[in-house]
C-alpha cells in the first residue's frame, strides 16, 4: 500500500504533477469534518492557490509574445436535470468528446444522502466506466450529505484540487432538480440544464429558477421514436425563453436537442459553450463572475466555520442540553437562548 504523504508540500507537488491517487487523498481531507484534516487541506489548498498563480503569471506572459489566436479553454461547468433525464450518460459521451480536443476532464459527481442513514450509493463511476478509466479524466463521485442545492459540502475546494492537477475542464453533475438545486450556479462558470422529450407539461415540471438560471437549455434522449418529441420540446423552451427577462451578461439562451447514447448533438452543445466563453471573456463577464463567486463562498465559509466553532466551545456545549430543554418546555423564548449561548 502506498505510503500517505505527512505533509502539505507533498501533497501539493504531487497534485501539480497530476498524481490522481494524491488528488483523491486531498478531497477526502477536503472533505473530512476532523480538524486536523482540515488544517492540512487548508493548508494544502492555499499551497496549491500560490502555485496556481504562478503559473498563470507565466502563461500570460507566453500569450502575450505569442501570435497564436486559439487558446485551450478552462472553464466549471455544472450539469443538472431532473432523475433519469441521463445526466451520467451524457456526461460520459461529452467528457470523451472532449479529450478527443486534446482537453482533461474531472468529473465531480454528487449523489444525494439518505436522509434516515446518511449513506450513499455512489455509483456514478459504475455508470461513467470508459470515462472514468480514461487517463485524461477523473472522476470523482461524492455524498451531498446534508448540503443543499444539488453539490456537496466541498465541491469548492474539489473544483480548485482538479485545477490545480491540470484538469481544463471540470464538470459537476449535481444530485437532480430540486427546489435547492442552485448552489452549483454559483460554483461554475456555465450551467447546463438537462430535459427529458415526452416528460408531460414540460414547464410545470421543472422549477422556474432553474430554467432562469441556465446558460443552455438541452433535450437529451432524441433518439428512436422520441425524436419528434425532443424537437417539439426544444420549440416549447425556445419560445418560452424569451419571456424571461435578459441575463446580465446578455447572453441569450439556447436551446438544443441531443442523444448521449448515439452521441448525436453533442458536438453542437460543446459549441454552445465555446461561444459562451468568447461572449462573456469579451465583456468582461467570465472574470467578474468568479471573483462574485469568491465573495460569496469566503462569507459562506466564514458562516459554516464560526457555526462549528460556536458548538465546539465547551461554555456552549455545557449550557447547550440545559437551554434545549429550557426551550422545549416553554420556560425561554428561542431568542433569549441564542443570546444565553451566545454570552456564554
Amino acid at each position: 500500500m502506498r505510503k500517505q504523504p505527512h505533509t502539505a508540500e507533498d501533497f501539493a507537488a504531487g497534485i501539480a504533477k497530476g498524481d490522481r491517487v494524491l488528488l483523491s487523498q486531498a478531497i477526502t481531507l477536503a472533505e473530512s469534518t476532523r480538524s486536523a484534516h482540515q488544517i492540512i487541506a487548508n493548508n494544502i489548498l492555499q499551497l496549491c492557490a500560490t502555485q496556481k498563480a504562478a503559473r498563470t503569471e507565466v502563461v500570460d506572459q507566453i500569450i502575450r509574445k505569442s501570435t497564436e489566436k486559439s487558446a485551450k479553454i478552462s472553464i466549471r461547468i455544472g450539469i443538472t436535470g431532473v432523475p433519469g433525464v441521463g445526466k451520467s450518460t451524457f456526461i460520459e459521451s461529452f467528457g470523451l468528446r472532449l479529450i478527443a480536443e486534446g482537453y482533461r476532464v474531472a468529473v465531480l459527481a454528487i449523489d444525494p444522502s439518505s436522509r434516515l442513514t446518511r449513506g450513499s450509493i455512489l455509483g456514478d463511476k459504475t455508470r461513467m466506466d470508459v470515462l472514468a478509466t480514461h487517463p485524461d479524466a477523473y472522476v470523482r463521485p461524492s455524498a451531498a450529505g446534508t448540503s443543499l442545492g444539488g453539490v456537496a459540502r466541498r465541491t469548492r475546494e474539489a473544483v480548485l484540487l482538479c485545477e490545480a492537477a491540470g484538469y481544463d475542464i471540470v464538470i459537476i453533475e449535481t444530485v437532480g432538480v430540486g427546489q435547492s438545486e442552485t448552489t452549483v450556479r454559483d460554483l461554475t462558470d456555465f450551467f447546463l440544464l438537462l430535459l427529458l422529450p415526452n416528460a408531460g407539461d414540460e414547464l410545470q415540471g421543472v422549477k422556474r429558477g432553474i430554467v432562469e438560471m441556465a446558460d443552455a437549455v438541452v433535450i437529451n434522449k432524441a433518439d428512436g421514436a422520441a425524436v419528434n418529441a425532443a424537437k417539439q420540446a426544444r420549440l416549447q423552451y425556445h419560445n418560452a425563453l424569451h419571456l424571461f427577462p435578459p441575463k446580465s451578461n446578455n447572453w441569450t439562451v439556447p436551446c438544443a436537442v441531443c442523444s448521449a447514447t448515439e452521441g448525436t448533438g453533442i458536438d453542437e452543445i460543446w459549441t454552445i459553450i465555446q461561444r459562451y466563453y468568447e461572449h462573456t471573456t469579451a465583456n468582461s463577464y467570465f472574470n467578474s463572475n468568479r471573483q462574485t463567486q469568491a465573495k460569496q463562498w469566503l462569507h459562506q465559509a466564514i458562516g459554516e466555520t464560526v457555526l462549528e466553532r460556536f458548538y465546539a466551545n465547551d461554555a456552549v456545549s455545557a449550557q447547550l442540553l440545559a437551554v434545549e430543554k429550557a426551550v422545549v418546555a416553554g420556560e425561554l423564548s428561542v431568542n433569549m437562548a441564542v443570546e444565553k449561548l451566545l454570552n456564554a
